[in-house]
């Protein structure tokens, strides 16, 4: 409570203190006792009568005004309520109060009563009614700060996990408004790549043969898991071998059939099939049936996420009526994350490197869930770095788990704040940015899985290693 100035008692405070509902019934020597070792005082409209911080020695009982009360809520003060003629609060008998943590201004000229805690232990000996009155006015208050806080809280934690769900929906909607884009663009073109297929006059065998080596090569679609290195070398092979051919928009097609595992030796089986004719346009045909394939399989897997995503939030709010868990390949999962992310790492010009064990055994999990985990670690990593940044993902298998680890070469996390990322609402990106609740439902997932996830964190590399519990 803030400085007072003591004044001359009012002769009717017996009558007014009788009027208090708390004190009903208690006797006249106790209240008069009250009386005789409590100070009086007046604070003016606009006064400050406590803030968060002061300590608090005082019980102090408004006989008139109103104290208007507000609490911190984040980076804003939030009313609170506020006390009013007949209100006893501050610290009260048996209470463990060292400092408020609320601010009271004064809204409506204050006269009160003020009692210093010294006084409490004669207090006991003077009225064990009084006492009580008073114990019961603490039980009453810590009640409704609970409850209060409480819904604070509810209301907080579903904001934010609404915020959360919108952003981690961005992520598939996106990328599924940019794949129809592109499809709808690759279709239009479809019609001339087929004509300049037919204006060959290819035959009926021939065709077969080249429908074979395009058909075995769809099935490898989010399957081919390649080294930085397997990768670059794939794509200056394919690259020398279509530039060697004259064939038109060579980067793009390589880059179509890496990810689809067509190798120089399949183009060359063309080659050998067509027998000498121009291969422009069975090539540019190829590429566009993958690319078409690639495509829709995208807008497939950015559906299902949406939908993994929904029940997810089913399952973190109502864990009861979840699916049951399913033995899955951590893969798949990473796979598909990543695809779902690719706009977001191309964007920022993010070098990849996957390396898969091929002996990955199996984890049993709720398989949305864990895609959470994946898109929540992976889009952190890339948000934590510059652009032309590294991004390195690692699965493998260590003693009886199947271990993840997502590397990035960002400017790390500061050692002092590294034992709070999993807290709930945490976040060291801006108030636009980030909502705190990642990594922490992350953690939540996990524990639920009984895997554990560990943090390595220097600046220029930051490693999550997430491991799970084999299938047994």
């Amino acid at each position: 409570m803030v400085e007072i100035n003591p004044l001359a008692k009012p002769a009717n405070l017996l009558e007014q203190l009788n009027a208090f509902e708390q004190l009903r019934g208690i006797e006249t020597p106790a209240l008069e006792w009250l009386i005789e070792k409590s100070e009086y005082a007046i604070l003016p409209e606009g006064e400050l009568f406590f803030e968060p911080g002061m300590v608090v020695d005082h019980m102090f009982m408004i006989l008139e005004g109103e104290i208007g009360i507000r609490v911190r809520r984040g980076n804003s003060m939030k009313d609170f309520g506020s006390s009013k003629k007949g209100d006893i609060s501050g610290v009260l008998p048996f209470s463990r109060m060292k400092t408020i943590t609320a601010e009271g201004k004064v809204i409506k000229e204050v006269h009160f009563l003020s009692l210093h805690r010294d006084h409490f232990v004669e207090m006991v000996n003077v009225s064990y009614a009084l006492t009580q009155a008073l114990v019961a006015i603490m039980s009453t208050r810590i009640r409704d700060f609970s409850q209060s806080r409480f819904q604070d809280e509810k209301l907080m934690a579903l904001g934010k996990l609404s915020a959360g769900l919108a952003h981690e929906l961005n992520n598939p909607a996106s990328a599924m408004v940019r794949s129809s884009e592109e499809l709808y663009k690759r279709i239009h073109s479809t019609p001339d790549k087929f004509k300049s297929v037919i204006n060959m006059k290819i035959t009926t065998e021939q065709t077969d043969r080249v429908n074979e080596i395009l058909f075995s090569r769809m099935e490898n679609l989010n399957k081919i898991d390649l080294s930085l290195m397997e990768r670059e070398e794939q794509l200056d092979e394919l690259l020398d071998w279509l530039d060697d051919h004259d064939i038109e928009e060579s980067d793009e097609v390589a880059e179509t059939f890496v990810d689809f595992g067509i190798s120089e030796d399949d183009l060359e089986k063309v080659s050998e099939i067509m027998a000498g004719q121009e291969l422009g346009p069975i090539i540019r045909w190829l590429e566009s049936t993958l690319s078409l394939e690639k495509l829709i399989g995208e807008i497939r897997e950015s559906a299902d996420r949406i939908s993994g995503l929904i029940k997810a939030v089913k399952g973190y709010s109502h864990m009861d009526r979840g699916s049951s868990m399913e033995p899955t390949d951590v893969r798949d999962g990473i796979r598909s994350t990543v695809m779902m992310l690719k706009f977001k790492i191309k964007q920022k010009g993010i070098i990849l490197d996957k390396t898969f064990s091929e002996d990955l055994p199996q984890v049993k999990a709720f398989v949305s869930e864990l895609n959470q985990v994946w898109t929540n670690l992976i889009a952190n990593a890339v948000d934590a770095m510059d652009q032309g940044g590294e991004l390195k993902i690692k699965a493998y298998h260590e003693r009886s788990s199947v271990c993840v680890e997502i590397t990035d070469n960002g400017h790390g996390i500061p050692e002092d704040i590294q034992t709070r990322i999993f807290e709930p609402f945490f976040t060291t990106k801006a108030m636009d940015e980030g909502t705190g609740m990642g990594l922490d439902i992350v953690q939540k997932i996990l524990n639920k899985h009984e895997a554990s996830i560990d943090l390595n964190s220097v600046p220029g590399r930051t490693t999550f290693k997430v491991c799970i519990p084999i299938l047994k």
